[in-house]
């Protein structure tokens, strides 16, 4: 087979070209190379190149916007499969960027699809990465309403210090609980919209022109080849940045809200998965580790483990759009798929600091956080 990796020279997409093309796959990689996250020297595609620079023999690297349909047509041009990864990241700027998230999320997939339903391909598959982020909070339990599906947190509530999620019946505290495939999605920021619509888009065509599609709602992903220059990607990342350069790693909030950190080849693991297996077709799958971890604590094991003696610098304040707690249900995608998370967080974290203790990292948190705070996205 012939897989299109769109975003194959990314984060995510490098390790899983990689791991198709020793499965015996050729790859078709196209990437526009966004500045933000490829800023550097440094190349994620490096294990995939021979010594003179030219791709490995089953590997093809191009050039390329998802917004161009002349040049996603030239990309599409004989591939079995379709993995889809290419977006832009990070929630506070898509909430000031909005254009540009939109254009290059939802428009560079409606190019994708509208190109899949009007030419002549050979697409037998299509595989989307959506986000956990599209959830807004996670799931929650009301000691006196059961199971709810809370909204964002009131404004008021958040000067006051007062994080925790309420019950949208009765107002009490909510206890968060493992959030699963049949929550409701409460998008809360621009990008859990752009990735809302690249799930739904694709399953929709993909449903209506018979190309068997699966949607991976990936969850708080960690790992080598992270950029540790951009302030908006992952808070391991942007933690692992402050560290190097150190400088405390920034925690809003009181540290204490929770995510799921998944380790990127276990991403890799579950795209495999859902692009092998018949039992993914027309399915949605959260793809985590169904373990909340909270934020202060990944910034005190980064710290220990880098042997940086620097304590998190809880800030007490809030972002627009953030939500309290959201981690992962992953028994469907267990059954259905056999997918099995391998890798702990300690023993990912260490996996990380030993590729960014090489890399050169620009701490730029600061001034993404203080355009957040000019616009009033954070308080």
């Amino acid at each position: 087979m012939k897989i299109l990796v769109t975003g194959g020279a990314g984060f995510v997409g490098s390790f899983l070209c990689e791991s198709l093309h020793k499965s015996g796959y050729e790859v078709r990689i196209f990437d526009n190379y966004e500045p933000q996250v490829h800023s550097g020297s440094q190349s994620n595609l490096g294990a995939l190149l021979q010594p003179n620079g030219l791709p490995l023999k089953g590997i093809e690297i191009l050039y390329g916007d998802t917004r161009s349909p002349t040049q996603l047509d030239a990309a599409l041009k004989d591939v079995d499969a379709v993995i889809h990864l290419a977006a832009q990241v990070g929630v506070g700027q898509s909430m000031y960027e909005i254009h540009r998230y939109v254009d290059h999320n939802t428009v560079g997939t409606a190019v994708l699809l509208e190109l899949l339903a009007s030419r002549k391909h050979s697409v037998k598959k299509l595989v989307v990465a959506s986000s956990m982020s599209i959830y807004g909070e996670g799931g929650a339990r009301c000691s006196n309403c059961g199971d709810v599906t809370p909204t964002l947190r009131d404004g008021g509530q958040m000067k006051l210090g007062d994080w925790e999620v309420r019950c949208p019946i009765c107002n009490r505290t909510a206890s968060p609980t493992a959030t699963n495939e049949l929550k409701p999605v409460l998008p809360t920021s621009i990008y859990a919209i752009t990735k809302r619509d690249q799930e739904e888009m694709c399953l929709v065509v993909g449903r209506a022109y018979d190309i068997p599609a699966v949607a991976l709602r990936f969850f708080n992903i960690y790992g080598p080849r992270q950029s540790l220059g951009n302030p908006y990607t992952g808070v391991a990342a942007i933690f692992s940045s402050r560290l190097l350069n150190n400088h405390a790693p920034v925690v809003f909030e009181d540290g204490n809200q929770t995510r799921d950190f998944v380790h990127v080849t276990d991403i890799v693991q579950a795209i495999t998965l859902a692009l092998a297996k018949d039992e993914a077709n027309g399915q949605v799958f959260n793809v985590g580790t169904g373990r909340p971890t909270s934020i202060k604590d990944v910034a005190t094991i980064l710290a220990r483990k880098m042997r940086r003696d620097v304590a998190p610098r809880i800030e007490n304040k809030f972002r627009e759009g953030d939500v309290r707690h959201c981690y992962a249900d992953i028994d469907k995608i267990r059954r259905h798929l056999g997918y099995k998370p391998a890798v702990e967080l300690e023993v990912g974290i260490e996996d990380l600091i030993a590729w960014a203790e090489d890399q050169q990292a620009e701490d730029r948190f600061e001034h993404a956080a203080a355009e957040l705070a000019k616009r009033g996205l954070a308080r």
